[in-house]
């Protein structure tokens, strides 16, 4: 009986030892696998560092207004005869736009051009009588203010028939009708707005650091989106004082705006041109990734070459040598870690003030799955987002 259970537990041990023994056995030949597997190589997109032109800008927002724009109103009071104009109508200086019921005013000029008309004769006579000396001076000189007075009524009551129509101030666009045909309107009223859209004013604020960059006449570029900004315009007006609140300088430029995309009102993005300088290192802002460590970017080198093992003795001589001409394969490639400085960032770019040189190879895109020593495969054909803005910079 105890044979049987020495027997037994023997068995036991065996068997538990053997099932130790293969879980061992199988971690570490998982363990070398996975330490002697290759890492697939990323897909990433690279530039070249090349130093060049470098186009600093004061990026900042403003609004937009147009250099002639009012609020269209009636100088005298009146019902609505009629409305010569419709919404978004283009109306030149002068155009008749809102005439008032203007029939007493009318008769009443009539009387006086015919009281003024027979003062005036009056006049004529009393100067003749007095030439021959039948007249006195006083009748003169009565008769002299009588057709002034009456002179001075005539263009009394035509300034008052004028105010009875309304007029454009200026060429441009007029906005909705806010009056109907036979309303009585007062003086005050608003008609309509009136905008000039081919020259607009943009009204922007520039910190205070950044008052000495800014001179008048400087040019000025706009847009809706900071990504495209195709309106061309210059600094007009620079405040001499500084608001003491909020440390801003407020800027007001003028733009061109010949189509009448831009609508008085709107919110624009304003970015202001400084000099161009040259020998600057760039890259793109996509190429810069920020951690708590700093910036970095991964620069694609040349895999490193691996040691061949030893041959063993005699090999040398009996393994075949490659064949007279072939082609090396080419050297796989690695991505390297660099922390870099970075300077002023604009238009889509950022300055390098250290770090890269030119004839570096940076990688642009695919930097959330790199790391340090990872081998990559370069794929230009696919650009990153950031390229858009690059290329509109070169253009200009």
């Amino acid at each position: 009986m105890i044979k049987r259970f020495i027997i037994v537990i023997i068995a036991l041990v065996i068997v538990g030892g053997g099932l130790v023994g293969f879980n061992l056995f199988r971690d570490q030949a998982i363990k070398d696998f996975f330490a002697n597997m290759p890492v697939a190589p990323a897909t990433v997109s690279t530039v070249t560092v090349e130093s060049g032109s470098w186009q600093p800008a004061i990026d900042t927002i403003g609004t937009v207004n147009a250099a002639s724009g009012v609020e269209l109103t009636v100088q005298t009071s009146g019902i609505v005869e009629s409305i010569a104009f419709s919404a978004n109508q283009r109306v030149n200086a002068g155009d008749t736009l809102v005439q008032l019921d203007d029939d007493i005013e009318r008769a009443d000029l009539e009387a006086a051009k015919t009281t003024a008309a027979l003062d005036q004769q009056s006049l004529e006579r009393a100067i003749e009588l007095n030439k021959r000396g039948v007249g006195t001076t006083a009748d003169l000189d009565a008769a002299r203010a009588k057709a002034s007075a009456s002179k001075a009524q005539v263009d009394k009551l035509d300034a008052l028939l004028r105010q009875k129509t309304l007029r454009a101030p200026f060429t441009g666009t007029i906005g909705i009708p806010r009056v109907d045909l036979g309303q009585y309107l007062t003086p005050g009223t608003i008609v309509a707005t009136l905008q000039d859209l081919d020259t607009l004013r943009a009204d922007f604020n520039v910190p205070e650091q950044r008052l000495a960059e800014l001179k008048i006449g400087q040019p000025v570029r706009f847009g809706v989106t900071a990504d495209d900004l195709p309106f061309v315009g210059k600094i007009s007006g620079i405040d001499p004082k500084v608001d003491a609140s909020s440390r801003l300088v407020a800027v007001r430029a003028e733009i061109d705006n010949p189509g009448g995309e831009l609508t008085p009102g709107q919110f624009v993005q304003v970015q202001i041109q400084l000099p161009e300088e040259e020998g600057i290192v760039t890259l793109p802002q996509t190429s810069v990734v920020t951690s708590l460590y700093g910036d970095y970017v991964y620069l694609v080198k040349p895999a490193p070459a691996k040691e061949a093992p030893p041959a063993a003795e005699g090999a040398a001589t009996a393994a075949p040598g490659p064949a007279e001409g072939a082609a090396e394969a080419p050297p796989g490639l690695v991505v390297s870690q660099v922390f870099v400085q970075v300077g002023r960032r604009a238009q889509g770019r950022a300055e390098i003030v250290k770090g890269v040189s030119a004839g570096d190879q940076v990688v642009t895109a695919g930097q959330n799955r790199l790391f340090n020593g990872m081998p990559v495969v370069i794929d230009n054909t696919v650009e990153p987002s950031g390229s858009t803005t690059e290329k509109q910079t070169a253009a200009q």
